[in-house]
């Protein structure tokens, strides 16, 4: 299902055959997403491949952000379309994060107080990203510990950044739009 159909068109909602396939689609790509990161080999040493692949990582996640906003932008109902981008980009930067925690707890198994397991390490990325911070799990070495500050900053930055990327695509989408006057008096 193409952008064109996610759209807001002033006085008109998407019926909810538009929304269940944009939240249907939506679901279809977060599974996708998990799947790759409980599938993917990640159990071997820190290396350099390692730190490319994270790098491609934050740098593709910059080009999903960067094509989320080119389609709410152009987007027939660019609220629903914000939704369905945020509702994706969000759980992609914590798995983001939580496979740099994973990565970095198996390189070196100090780095935080207890081993991490895929799941785990998700949690603890997730528990950051909205500051929670049980305290179960904790970073034990400088490096998880910078990590996890870098996190905590770019969680406020992300957030205030896409939201505010957001609502300029959505005020830019619906500024194209024709205005709509309202019909004055009785109709016929």
């Amino acid at each position: 299902m193409g952008g064109r159909v996610l759209d807001d068109v002033p006085g008109s909602k998407p019926d909810s055959r538009v929304v269940f396939l944009s939240v249907l689609g939506t679901l279809a790509r977060i599974i996708v997403v998990l799947a790759i990161y409980f599938l993917i080999p990640m159990d071997h040493a820190m290396s350099t491949a390692t730190a490319i692949g994270l790098t491609l990582g934050v740098l593709g996640l910059g080009v999903v952000v960067a094509w989320q906003l080119r389609e709410i932008s152009h987007a027939d109902y660019p609220v629903l379309r914000a939704v369905q981008a945020l509702a994706f980009t969000l759980p992609l930067f914590i798995l983001l994060f939580a496979t740099a925690y994973f990565v970095m707890e198996h390189a070196q198994a100090a780095s935080f107080n207890q081993p991490l397991s895929r799941l785990d390490a998700m949690y603890f990325a997730v528990t950051t990203f909205t500051t929670v911070g049980y305290g179960d799990i904790v970073p034990a070495s400088s490096p998880a510990r910078i990590v996890a500050v870098g996190q905590m900053v770019l969680d406020l930055v992300v957030l205030g950044f896409l939201i505010r990327m957001v609502a300029h695509a959505i005020k830019s989408a619906l500024d194209r739009r024709p205005h709509e006057t309202p019909p004055s008096g009785p109709r016929p």
